[in-house]
């Protein structure tokens, strides 16, 4: 694989996972079904705090996206399953062992579906989820691949990632961007039920220190 000219892992964005990018006339790699789940904190004695969703730190000594904060998720394995149902299976799975939450398959709410850019070369095709988090769970980190917890208030979480003070990739951003219009998680379960899924694959514009994902506006 050649990538493009003069990158280095450190210059490139998060999602590339320390990779050099394909350069625009390589073929991009298969994307891999992966599954991800906002999880919505109950209401309760919690209603007063507005909209909280859960979000895991990934171990800094990973090597894809270290000491990134995401939400809980992973890649579809043979054994889950095919479709649909394989996608709701991985991602409980995902769920139970980052975050120590367990929610039922059939409770998931299809979001979203994000495409890896073709530049990046570890790529995948992710369904997103939401679910009301268990009631009396607070997401624990597994201590291996995820190494803190917690529930975030979308607009929290994306001025602690302006302030340097949590590392949050484009996918992750904009969903919590998605996310600051619900006053509820019933509210924002309740819109997405109503919701049409449509794919979407974000671009890398630029080289080196300067490469950034970009999404195109809808037509």
């Amino acid at each position: 694989m050649a990538g493009r000219s003069g990158e280095s892992p450190k210059d490139l964005p998060p999602e590339a996972g320390g990779e050099p990018l394909r350069a625009p006339d390589e073929e991009p790699a298969q994307p891999r079904a992966a599954s991800t789940v906002l999880v919505l904190r109950r209401g309760g004695r919690h209603k007063d705090r507005g909209l909280e969703v859960c979000m895991v730190q990934r171990n800094p000594e990973a090597r894809f996206m270290p000491g990134v904060w995401v939400f809980p998720g992973g890649a579809v394995d043979d054994a889950d399953g095919s479709g649909e149902e394989a996608n709701r299976v991985c991602a409980v799975r995902e769920l139970s062992e980052e975050a120590s939450m367990v929610v039922d398959p059939g409770e998931l709410v299809a979001y979203s579906r994000w495409i890896t850019p073709r530049a990046v070369p570890i790529r995948f095709d992710t369904r997103f989820y939401l679910a009301l988090g268990p009631a009396h769970s607070p997401p624990e980190a597994d201590g291996s691949e995820t190494v803190d917890a917690g529930w975030f208030a979308p607009r929290d979480a994306l001025d602690r990632h302006e302030r340097g003070e949590m590392s949050i990739v484009f996918p992750t951003i904009k969903h919590l961007e998605s996310l600051l219009e619900f006053a509820s998680a019933d509210e924002a379960l309740e819109a997405a039920r109503r919701r049409e899924v449509r794919p979407v694959e974000p671009r890398i514009v630029g080289e080196g220190n300067h490469a950034r994902v970009v999404l195109d506006d809808p037509e």
